[in-house]
């Protein structure tokens, strides 16, 4: 059970749409499990709609992290709604998969507390242990409301570093996740006009926020000068958006509270 500090602590962290930048290699990490990389390769919409996937993703996370019971009923209703035909059996060396694999589904939580600690960290310096270990629990319910037991989650960040050390052990780059990284990373038409253009930055944050093994396996070119200029920019995000008004610094969880309370409303008239 989180307390009322630990419940503000995480809400001041994720409420920052500096997070965002982070989303890459967040999808990556997730993909580096065969099981979820399998699921999304023969599922997923990424490659035609990438954007409306990654859309779907935040307006569940911001809908379970920030909206009332009812407005994060109805994002799980969501979710498992989409993830029921998200399945098969193993064959060979390919692994069976289901979207409500428990253990996947706090994977999938784990790269996103994950890559988020290590952004904030990167732009700010080191977090304290209180704040840390509150924004550890406030992840939790992103896989507890699907099918992922809240019991296995990490009570705080030393213990959730210790697993995750242990996990990345057993994780692997297959062909089916380089696939759908690169159909990610790369200009689609079905990009928004001009989208692409920020594509390199994305590419080169991703890559800084990989762990090393991972971003050697998806094959990013990774040099001096590359850790010089990803720094660089990092740098100047950590000095410019803590001058940015609120209101632009949280518009992306604001406007997708909006999506989905508007959501809540319209199925609670279906009832």
């Amino acid at each position: 059970m989180r307390s009322h500090d630990d419940h503000e602590l995480f809400r001041r962290h994720a409420a920052e749409g500096v997070l965002l930048l982070g989303g890459g290699a967040a999808i990556l990490l997730q993909l580096a499990d065969p099981r979820v990389a399998r699921g999304v390769a023969r599922h997923s919409g990424f490659r035609d709609r990438p954007l409306d996937r990654l859309i779907g993703t935040l307006d569940y996370v911001y809908a379970v992290g920030f909206g009332d019971d009812a407005v994060a009923r109805e994002a799980v209703r969501t979710v498992n709604s989409r993830h029921a035909p998200v399945r098969g059996a193993g064959s060979g060396d390919e692994p069976a998969y289901s979207a409500f694999d428990a253990d996947a589904q706090r994977w999938v939580a784990s790269t996103l507390l994950w890559v988020a600690l290590s952004l904030e960290e990167r732009l700010w310096g080191p977090l304290d242990p209180r704040t840390a270990d509150a924004i550890v629990r406030g992840y939790a319910p992103l896989g507890s409301r699907l099918q992922a037991d809240a019991s296995g989650w990490p009570d705080s960040r030393a213990e959730f570093d210790a697993w995750w050390r242990d996990r990345l052990t057993s994780l692997e780059v297959t062909d089916e996740a380089r696939g759908v990284a690169r159909a990610l990373l790369s200009s689609s038409p079905a990009l928004p006009f001009g989208a692409s253009v920020a594509l390199p930055a994305v590419r080169l944050i991703t890559a800084a926020l990989l762990p090393p093994q991972l971003r050697e396996a998806y094959g990013f070119w990774w040099t001096p000068r590359a850790a010089r200029v990803a720094h660089a920019w990092l740098r100047s995000v950590a000095v410019l958006w803590p001058r940015l008004p609120r209101g632009i610094r949280h518009a992306p969880m604001l406007a997708s509270l909006r999506r989905a309370e508007r959501r809540s409303r319209y199925a609670g008239h279906e009832l």
